[in-house]
């Protein structure tokens, strides 16, 4: 499969949930952030229903192209090649040049239990969607969600995907994430276990902050969503690592702030994008 340059892309989330704009809107305004691209959900809730797939993603792809956006990658649900409209996503996908899939998530379910849940998702469900990938010619992504999720370790990420060809299934790598779980370096170690699976990279950031329980009155450590420049990530030595790496997927930002305006959500966005941006020219030619 060819792979292209970086792209800069919006993950559209946030544009529904906050603005509840349609996708006409959420196109206008994305282009006139200055992004590349957009990261279109289609999962329930999101800007695109699986169950309109057929007709929506089509139609979608085909305004956001009108506005010079690209729709390199979207995101779904997906945790299985048995769902119900799975294949179809996989397949409208590739007709329509979305080149990565985002998948869903598996709950780490119980301790004591991992290894077995590793081993069901790794030779069950990731062996039918990596079918799909083969045969639609897409790359398929698991990206690293802090917390309870199998994905939440790069180290479980690389055993899940170990042995797979990158091309089909991929890590989705989130440095924020990463950073809230591991630390000084653990997204640094975690970065470079996966090596040549991380195909995709999530941008957003967290700070530790501690706060009230409203239950219980005691103070409790809890993370929130930051500005690229006041969080956790150290945004140009991981930036500095892609390239080392040769990295040239798409790159989604997220824009994950929550309680705000639609007019805040913009403002805050376009300056993670200038950020983003200004860190990028000082190490890589875009």
């Amino acid at each position: 499969m060819k792979r292209e340059r970086m792209k800069l892309l919006m993950f559209s989330k946030m544009l529904k949930k906050i603005g509840n704009l349609n996708v006409e809107e959420a196109a206008d305004y994305i282009a006139m952030m200055g992004f590349d691209g957009v990261d279109l959900t289609v999962r329930p809730g999101g800007h695109v229903q699986p169950e309109e797939v057929s007709r929506r993603l089509p139609e979608a792809v085909e305004i956001f192209n009108s506005r010079g956006l690209e729709v390199p990658m979207i995101t779904s649900n997906i945790t299985s090649a048995d769902e119900k409209y799975a294949e179809e996503i996989f397949k409208i996908a590739s007709e329509c040049n979305v080149k990565f899939i985002k998948l869903g998530y598996w709950r780490y379910v119980k301790f004591g239990k991992v290894r077995e849940q590793i081993k069901h998702v790794r030779n069950v469900d990731l062996k039918g969607i990596c079918r799909l990938s083969e045969e639609y010619g897409v790359t398929a992504g698991l990206h690293i969600h802090s917390g309870d999720f199998l994905t939440s370790n790069p180290a479980v990420l690389y055993l899940l995907l170990k042995d797979y060809d990158p091309e089909y299934l991929c890590a989705y790598i989130d440095p924020g994430h990463m950073a809230v779980e591991g630390g000084i370096s653990g997204w640094k170690i975690g970065m470079d276990i996966l090596g040549e699976y991380v195909r995709m990279v999530a941008v957003k950031d967290f700070g530790w902050f501690r706060e009230e329980d409203r239950e219980t009155g005691e103070k409790r450590w809890v993370v929130r969503t930051v500005p690229l420049s006041e969080g956790l990530v150290p945004w140009m030595e991981v930036f500095k690592y892609l390239k080392q790496m040769g990295f040239d997927g798409p790159v989604s930002i997220h824009s994950e702030y929550h309680n705000i305006s639609l007019d805040e959500l913009i403002k805050l966005t376009r300056n993670d994008l200038k950020y983003l941006k200004k860190i990028l020219n000082r190490i890589w030619i875009i």
